[in-house]
């Protein structure tokens, strides 16, 4: 289950929390690389890289051996930056069939570390992502890197392309996800697991 981190040049250092402070997780599904980046956001706004990377998973091992090191993956990431939000690529369907319930399953691996940790869920459309950060839903991913770059002040892009777009989920959540411009708050997957056990 090998992790491989990027961090920004200089990496801020990690103070006690605000009241207002928040750091955000974000996740960028894929069972052979799971991309993440995770942001701080200052009570008064401001937004720094504290990590990215990549969770990387053994192209002939069986599925269920690749979910479960993303899992472990992302548990590793959320036990090392104790995130208060994990945010997501949403639900999409791909023109194959078998990516896109391939991909459900990489999401839900990540989805259970979340609901164990009792951490906040917000999902994003890609078309979102890439609205919030680039302003344009088609841009590409070369695009969606060098907005993340220039967003942050970052020295380089974030490698590989994965990587990039766990940041860009992290950093919509951050301009979408907060005060009273925010569409709805984040889902709690823990309490909606137990509101639906309360209904059977």
């Amino acid at each position: 289950m090998p992790i491989g981190g990027a961090g920004p040049s200089a990496a801020p250092e990690r103070g006690p929390r605000g009241p207002a402070e928040s750091v955000v997780l974000g996740v960028d599904p894929g069972t052979a690389v799971t991309g993440y980046g995770v942001v701080r956001r200052a009570a008064d706004g401001a937004l720094s890289l504290l990590e990215c990377g990549v969770i990387r998973t053994d192209a002939r091992a069986p599925l269920p051996e690749r979910l479960r090191d993303i899992h472990l993956g992302i548990v590793e990431v959320i036990a090392r930056v104790r995130p208060s939000v994990l945010s997501v690529e949403g639900v999409f369907y791909a023109k194959n069939v078998r990516t896109s319930v391939v991909l459900g399953h990489a999401r839900g691996a990540i989805l259970l570390a979340a609901a164990l940790n009792g951490i906040e869920v917000a999902e994003y459309p890609p078309a979102e992502v890439k609205s919030a950060v680039v302003g344009a839903g088609r841009a590409t991913k070369d695009q969606v890197g060098l907005m993340v770059q220039r967003l942050l002040k970052l020295r380089d892009v974030p490698k590989p392309h994965d990587a990039a777009d766990g940041v860009a989920l992290a950093l919509t959540h951050c301009f979408r996800g907060f005060g009273p411009s925010a569409k709805s708050p984040p889902f709690n997957l823990r309490q909606m697991i137990a509101n639906s056990g309360a209904r059977r």
